[in-house]
């Protein structure tokens, strides 16, 4: 199959490909031939960039029923997830991450065909993306809720959802993580919570020490990375676990630009 220029490059491929298993070939060698693992991730990846319904996929690809089929069977395995945790991994062993602080946020997307993890907002019916990168803006941690919970609630959830293994010591959010409760949850696991105040009359936190959210602009940015992947921007999906399985392939995207 011609490459085109959004494709995976080859120096892409060589890393992902003993990343994702082989299908199983039945033992009587009967029925069709699997399509070639290369061309189903490019055409699942060209639907996550476009925005595109997967029926309007084209025939350079392979059948969208096909890659539709493998994108689902990916997600339900783990592979997407496991792929994303050994990239992390990978990139976590060559000194890229930096998780002395990083930064959390939340984002929404609005949800045009129901389905679970779909809340009510004054901006309408959608689902929150939640997500944490490290102290130079690579994504460390993903979730997707609801979006009617507020996102103080979400922290521990999005932590849960970590995909690197290195402990962070500072998080930083807005003022809408400014929450005493919050506070001592995290500082239970070792992890110092920064955030402006928010109605207090008196500060409980060091004015340098809030210097660190000057650079908070960090995570706005993924989420600005996130904002070209087109099909994050509305959630299509009725299944949430593949709207997760979209956000984690957007963020091994990500992570393959900085290896």
């Amino acid at each position: 199959m011609p490459r085109v220029p959004r494709d995976l490059t080859d120096a892409q491929w060589e890393m992902l490909d003993p990343l994702i298993p082989k299908p199983k070939c039945r033992k009587d060698g009967r029925g069709r031939p699997w399509r070639d693992r290369r061309e189903v991730l490019d055409g699942i990846l060209l639907i996550l960039r476009t925005g595109a319904p997967w029926a309007d996929l084209p025939e350079r690809y392979p059948p969208y029923q096909t890659c539709h089929r493998r994108f689902q069977q990916w997600v339900r395995s783990g592979v997407i997830r496991s792929v994303l945790e050994r990239l992390a991994e990978n990139l976590r062993l060559r000194g890229g991450f930096h998780l002395e602080e990083a930064f959390i946020d939340g984002t929404f997307a609005p949800a045009k065909r129901g389905g679970a993890g779909v809340g009510k907002t004054k901006r309408g019916k959608g689902t929150k993306i939640m997500a944490v990168v490290d102290g130079v803006g690579l994504p460390v941690a993903v979730c997707v809720e609801s979006a009617t919970p507020h996102e103080v609630t979400l922290v521990q959830q999005t932590l849960a959802e970590l995909f690197v293994d290195e402990p962070i010591e500072r998080l930083i959010g807005d003022n809408a993580y400014d929450s005493d409760r919050l506070d001592r949850e995290l500082a239970h696991t070792g992890v110092e919570m920064i955030a402006p105040h928010r109605n207090r009359r008196n500060r409980t936190q060091d004015g340098r020490v809030l210097r660190r959210y000057r650079r908070r602009w960090r995570i706005e940015r993924l989420f600005a990375w996130l904002q070209n992947f087109r099909r994050l921007t509305i959630r299509w999906e009725r299944r949430l676990d593949n709207f997760l399985g979209m956000l984690q392939l957007a963020c091994e995207l990500i992570l393959l630009r900085h290896l």
